[in-house]
């Protein structure tokens, strides 16, 4: 009889499934039905990013220290961390398995510190074919940077028109300094630059040039020139309330916008000591905050309540935070002007049946009316795309005609993406637009077909059971007396050891971490480590769901045997 195994501590027990015999006789695996797989999942968070980075990957890079690959590996996929980093609503976060445990990651820190950790760093071009054809690019916002940096990359000449006096769109008139420093901006910009994208700004498609003269000149073009009309208000007395977006451009175009006098900016903006700011989308918390950076004490009027405000939740809550003051189910009937002051008519609403857009719509109160005074009112109820430069049929030279619809249009070559195409949306929104246009661009000159997309399952099991509850690193923020006192960044970069402890935090879903669960469990021994990945001998595997279940990342899947 073979003589017994004694242990005697835990620490001479083998990390693995043992037997007093030799199991090469029992070939358990002709009784299995169903066979295990090692299958790389996506994770929740680079599902919902909208760009696709690649989230697991980059923050175990940090974990590990590794933040130039890092950097290196949101370029593959983003040509903007520092600007996303800092601005993206994260969609990550609200679908990060973590939330379910304790709290979400906070991913979009990391992409901030990240950019910031490797800001003097450049890309690595690598050698890449001369392309002839040549493309041109109508606007250099989010969608029409992303485009052009993708395009490049691939080899194609791409010239980008804008408007304004510097490159950057949106990014650059839109967003106000405090939450988008333009050092940051300007460094990704330059990073594009280097790939051979030649930006020619002060030239409006419209005017300068003519759409069709470009169509003539390129082999394709693309129209990302955003969403930059307001909508109106459409009351009596709508004339003497301010744009909400115009505001924000003549304060962002300021060198060093700062209050002089009382409401006041640097560039002559006046705005009084009371401001009414009417809407409850992004540009309006934008405006609201700007206000109050210039001395002005600002109101948000909207009329529907604070669950249903269309803004960024972390945007309303920073407001709130610094002292704006919100007047909700409330919406604007006329505007006076009595002297040198406002008397902005209102009337109350009440909440009633879904619109469309899936909220309830605010209905009026009959007889509520009241009168808020201010002395200016910046209307920031949305806005709208201005594609009035297209006419509704191209018309070369050669005099070949192309309707103005999007699907005849990318026939010719001439595509419409971002917020000239969605109104407006996000900044990854946009940047993803840009991206898939960039694409279908590719496929367009080189005569392709679109690919059927590939479908990944996602992993959205994790086996908490293995993690232990660690708290969700803070993200530094100046304190509200110094920040509406100027147009300083509010937040701060995390340091490089809050940055490596947040990213161990990641579950690392779907993706192998080479942890052994599965190696150690398996009670046939039907699991070998070979050069850093396992296989499974299924001669001896007989499908018992063991490995599958203590896989703490979903890694691993069950499958029915094909008989």
């Amino acid at each position: 009889m073979r003589k017994p195994i004694v242990f005697t501590s835990e620490h001479e027990m083998p990390p693995m499934a043992v037997s007093l015999a030799d199991m090469g006789h029992n070939r358990t695996g002709g009784w299995r039905y169903l066979r295990p797989i090692y299958s790389e999942k996506l994770a929740p968070c680079k599902s919902a990013c909208p760009v696709g980075n690649d989230i697991p990957r980059i923050l175990s890079l940090v974990s590990e220290g590794h933040y130039e690959d890092a950097w290196r590996l949101f370029r593959e996929t983003s040509p903007l961390p520092g600007v996303c980093g800092r601005v993206c609503y994260h969609p990550c976060e609200s679908f990060c398995n973590r939330k379910n445990f304790d709290e979400a990651l906070s991913i979009a820190s990391i992409e901030r510190f990240v950019a910031d950790a490797c800001f003097g760093l450049e890309d690595r071009i690598s050698e890449r074919p001369r392309r002839s054809e040549k493309i041109a690019i109508v606007g250099s916002g989010p969608a029409g940077l992303t485009c052009a940096y993708f395009l490049a990359k691939d080899g194609y000449a791409v010239t980008v028109f804008e408007a304004a006096s510097q490159p950057g769109g949106m990014l650059r008139l839109g967003i106000p300094s405090y939450r988008l420093p333009r050092e940051v901006l300007d460094r990704e910009i330059e990073l594009i630059a280097r790939w051979g994208v030649e930006f020619r700004t002060n030239i409006r498609v419209g005017q300068e040039i003519d759409i069709e003269k470009l169509w003539e000149q390129h082999d394709a073009v693309f129209i990302a020139t955003g969403a930059h009309r307001g909508r109106a208000l459409n009351i009596p007395g709508e004339e003497f309330a301010l744009q909400g977006l115009e505001f924000l451009k003549a304060v962002n175009l300021s060198p060093n916008p700062s209050p002089t006098r009382r409401g006041e900016g640097s560039q002559g903006v006046r705005l009084g000591k009371k401001v009414l700011v009417i809407g409850g989308g992004n540009t309006a918390m934008d405006c609201a905050r700007t206000a109050l950076r210039l001395g002005a004490q600002p109101i948000v009027v909207y009329r529907r309540t604070r669950e249903e405000m269309p803004a960024i939740t972390e945007e309303i809550e920073e407001a709130e935070h610094e002292g704006v003051q919100f007047e909700f189910l409330a919406a604007p009937v006329a505007i006076h002007k009595l002297n040198d002051k406002l008397e902005v008519q209102c009337i109350r609403m009440k909440l009633g049946e879904p619109d469309k857009s899936g909220r309830r719509r605010p209905v009026p109160i009959p007889g509520s009316d009241f009168i808020l005074r201010a002395d200016s009112v910046l209307k920031a109820v949305g806005e709208e795309p201005d594609l009035s430069f297209i006419s509704e049929s191209l018309e070369t030279s050669e005099g070949i005609v192309m309707d103005r619809s999007h699907e005849l249009l990318e026939r010719a070559g001439v595509f419409i993406g971002g917020d000239a195409q969605t109104g407006p949306s996000t900044v990854a929104q946009a940047m993803r637009s840009g991206k898939e246009t960039a694409q279908a661009i590719m496929r367009f000159l080189r005569g392709e077909r679109t690919p059927k997309p590939k479908k990944l399952e996602e992993a959205l099991r994790v086996n908490f059971a293995y993690f232990a509850h660690m708290p969700r690193v803070p993200t530094p923020q100046l304190p509200v007396s110094e920040r509406i006192a100027n147009f300083a960044e509010t937040k701060r970069a995390l340091s490089p050891e809050q940055a490596r402890a947040e990213a161990t935090r990641c579950f690392s879903c779907g993706v192998c971490n080479n942890c052994d669960n599965c190696w150690v469990f398996c009670p046939d021994v039907a699991i070998t480590r070979m050069n850093g990945t396992y296989e499974v001998n299924y001669d001896f595997c007989k499908g018992c769901g063991v490995c599958v279940e203590e896989c703490p990342r979903s890694v691993i899947s069950l499958v029915e045997e094909e008989l």
